[in-house]
Formats: C-alpha cells, sequence, structure tokens
C-alpha cells in the first residue's frame, strides 16, 4: 500500500511569484521571481485572497498597539503628574514601532501609518488597490485603541491624547512634513531599497532575514528621536491615522488638515528623494558588511 504524500502549507506569501535566493561566485546576492506553474494558479488566487484579509487584520491589530502604547503613555504622564517625561514618551514611541515591526513586518510590511502606505505606492513598491484597505485597516485600529483608552481614562482623567499644534499652523506643518519626510528616507534606506522587490512586505522579510536586528531599530530610534523635538511643537504625529483616531473619539479637530496633509506629504517626498540619490552598484553582501554595526561586533 502506497503511503501518502504528506500535504504541506503553501508558503506564507502575498506576491504572485516566488522568489529563489543565490549567491555568486564573488559574493553578490542575486534575487530571482519566477512565476509558478499555471496548475498552481487557482491556487495561488486563493492564498493570495487569503493573505490579503490576513495583511489587513495585522495592519489593525499592529495599530492599535501603536497607538494604544504611545497615547498611553501620552495619558499617564497627563494623568499622574508628568512621571513619563517627554524623553519616556518618546522612548514609548519609539520602542512600540521597533517591536511591531518585529511582530508582523513579515506579514503585513509593518506600515500602521497611510503616509507609509501611499508613499510606498507612490514608488510602486506597494499595490494601489490595496491602499485604501490598508488606510482604513489603520484608522480603525487607531479608533480601537483611542476608544480604548476613553474608557480607561474616563472622568477627571480623560485627557485628549491626539496632536494639535502648540504655535502656529504654519510651524506644526513645517514640522511635520519633515519629520515625517526624514521617518520615509530612513525606511527607504539602502538596507530596504537596494533588493529592488516591487512590494514593500516582501522587502521587510528580506531585510529582516537577512540582517536580522536592523530594520525595527532604526525605524524606531528615527522615531524615537523625531517625538523628542517635535512633541512640543505639533505632537510628532508622523502618521494621519495616529491623529486621526483620538480626533474621532474625541471630537476635537483643531488643525486636523496639518496632520492629514504634511506626512503624507512629508512620506511621499522622502521616499522618492531617497530614490532618486539611492544609486549604487555596490552588491547587496557588501553593503550589510558595512552597515550592521551587531554584525560586525560580533566578527570581533
Amino acid at each position: 500500500m502506497e503511503t501518502p504524500k504528506p500535504k504541506y502549507p503553501p508558503p506564507i506569501t502575498t506576491l504572485p511569484f516566488v522568489m529563489k535566493r543565490k549567491c555568486t561566485s564573488d559574493g553578490r546576492l542575486i534575487l530571482t521571481m519566477e512565476k509558478p506553474q499555471d496548475d498552481d494558479d487557482e491556487d495561488m488566487k486563493a492564498h493570495r485572497s487569503n493573505d490579503d484579509d490576513v495583511n489587513i487584520l495585522a495592519e489593525v491589530v499592529g495599530t492599535y498597539f501603536l497607538i494604544f502604547a504611545g497615547c498611553a503613555s501620552v495619558a499617564v504622564n497627563a494623568d499622574y503628574d508628568k512621571v513619563v517625561t517627554l524623553p519616556g514618551i518618546s522612548i514609548v514611541w519609539g520602542l512600540a514601532v521597533m517591536v511591531l515591526v518585529y511582530s508582523v513586518g513579515h506579514i503585513s510590511g509593518a506600515h500602521f501609518n497611510p503616509s507609509v502606505t501611499i508613499a510606498f505606492a507612490t514608488c510602486k513598491r506597494f499595490p494601489w488597490k490595496q491602499v485604501p484597505a490598508y488606510v482604513a485597516a489603520q484608522v480603525l485600529g487607531s479608533t480601537l485603541a483611542a476608544g480604548t483608552l476613553r474608557l480607561l481614562f474616563s472622568g477627571k482623567q480623560n485627557h485628549f491624547v491626539g496632536t494639535v499644534p502648540a504655535g502656529s499652523d504654519m510651524q506644526s506643518f513645517v514640522m511635520e512634513f519633515i519629520i515625517t519626510f526624514y521617518l520615509m528616507f530612513i525606511v527607504v534606506s539602502p538596507l530596504i531599497t537596494e533588493l529592488s522587490v516591487p512590494i514593500s512586505c516582501l522587502v521587510i522579510l528580506v531585510l529582516i532575514y537577512d540582517i536580522g536586528e536592523l530594520p525595527g531599530l532604526a525605524i524606531g530610534a528615527t522615531v524615537l528621536l523625531n517625538v523628542m523635538f517635535a512633541g512640543p511643537i505639533s505632537g510628532a504625529s508622523m502618521n494621519p491615522a495616529r491623529t486621526l483616531g483620538p480626533a474621532i473619539m474625541s471630537n476635537q479637530y483643531k488643525g486636523i488638515w496639518i496632520y492629514m496633509v504634511a506626512p503624507i506629504l512629508g512620506a511621499v517626498c522622502g521616499a522618492w528623494v531617497y530614490n532618486m540619490v539611492r544609486y549604487t552598484d555596490k552588491p547587496l553582501r557588501e553593503i550589510t558588511k558595512s552597515a550592521s554595526f551587531f554584525k560586525a561586533t560580533n566578527r570581533t
């Protein structure tokens, strides 16, 4: 009697092709994309459909925890005599971004931010048809997180945890544009974009596999830095969903247009400017050899 062959689940991917990796004799890493056989097309379509649902869920959950942690630090700081402090709030936002990139980056790309999603789409690194679903998921996650905080901190402890301009609207607009530009400039750094793969979630997946600890650390540190100096001025939103969720739950929309427009413009400009200056003919192996502090430490 013939032993039936075990059925393995399909690979975790949202892509209509299979990625293969190989190293040449001179140490260059080559990524090739191959379309699956026609026999597998229907299975791939069904699997991509399931993965799209998983990606949306990952964006909702990831954005929820990001906004909950960051805004909770703001609420606790306001309710308990500034116990968290501005550096503490900055660290919370940075750590939240870092751990969530590692948690769901390989699933949905860990955008959590409509500005990032739209910027990737304008650079053809994310499909436009998925942008509305991602943005809706991010706004939903942010609104749910803000609603949870309203329930936890009610009455005298209820403080607005959204973002409003501390000075003039133009000051906050320029600040939000610059810090989001800076953030996106880091997100599309050489370690990510050198792979030249058109889908952002695959980029982050390969990055985590090849470089390990760096992407979440770099992006989280950038968020921490931006909140540290821009928080007192504009609230350091960098994220339309981060501002919109608390605004909806508290019905406070002062200066809301700043946080809808400036971060998107900043992210798009940051992505495009980096793509204009990022050209290099170095292989990925050579770039990553000098780019990772932890790997350099391990070699010594």
